[in-house]
């Protein structure tokens, strides 16, 4: 049946698809962990006034500016991979004929940019820092939704290889990359970020890293629901697989020009 130029089953998808969003945000665990991370702030904004007649030394002064250089130069280049992704893709339909490999590269930004995340993302652990592997996943929540984010990203382009050159042809992998985008959107609403935390107005600076991630948590619901629909045959279908690579750049651009 056919509403309005969409297919049942392109409607069907649409709303699986935006369901785990609605889910999550009328989740009690969803605003309890707002509520917590606003209490944390507050706390932290609280700490800092009081310790105004003591300021931290130029050695604690250094490694916050280290720490958020980091951070934000992370956001940077995977920004650069998904960015990048998405003018591949849109190149694609112009190259792959005179040269089919073409094909293979889109995903592979993707596993570039899960290698980066999985290794480099928290320079503390080793082989970079002191700390093991074990220890930084076990007691802090930003490493290990760090290392999440990477698997996810490594899933997406292992799949989307394996669909391109045609070894991969099960009904089940179209629609792996919607699903994993949903889930790593979804844990942005989660995502325990205190890299940012310094200076003179931390709750102007957490508010801004959360309206960040809001966004990019936006862009990841469209980028699942554009590739899921780009899977589906019905009659817009080639419109949204060509916004499914416009909404990756929107997504590499907003994390490019992320700042603390």
């Amino acid at each position: 049946m056919r509403i309005s130029g969409f297919t049942s089953g392109g409607l069907r998808l649409a709303s699986l698809l935006i369901l785990p969003l609605v889910l999550v945000v009328r989740l009690p665990g969803f605003h309890a962990v707002v509520h917590a991370q606003q209490h944390s702030m507050h706390e932290m904004h609280a700490g800092m006034a009081m310790s105004m007649d003591n300021p931290a030394d130029a050695g604690r002064q250094a490694k916050l500016l280290a720490d958020k250089r980091e951070s934000e130069f992370n956001h940077h280049l995977a920004g650069f991979f998904v960015l990048l992704a998405g003018i591949l893709l849109l190149a694609e339909g112009c190259i792959r004929e005179r040269w089919p490999l073409f094909r293979l590269v889109w995903p592979l930004c993707f596993l570039a940019g899960g290698l980066f995340v999985l290794i480099w993302s928290d320079t503390e652990l080793w082989p970079f820092g002191p700390q093991s592997w074990y220890y930084g996943l076990a007691n802090h929540r930003e490493v290990l939704q760090h290392k999440t984010f990477a698997v996810l990203l490594l899933a997406l382009g292992v799949i989307e290889i394996q669909r391109a050159r045609g070894v991969l042809k099960a009904a089940w992998a179209g629609w792996a990359f919607p699903v994993l985008a949903v889930i790593g959107s979804s844990l942005l609403f989660f995502h325990d970020h205190r890299a940012g935390m310094h200076g003179p107005n931390p709750m102007e600076l957490m508010h801004r890293i959360q309206s960040e991630h809001f966004s990019f948590a936006m862009a990841g619901f469209g980028i699942a629901l554009s590739k899921g629909l780009a899977e589906t045959r019905f009659p817009w279908r080639s419109f949204f697989e060509r916004l499914f690579p416009a909404l990756l750049m929107v997504l590499g651009a907003l994390l490019m020009v992320y700042v603390e």
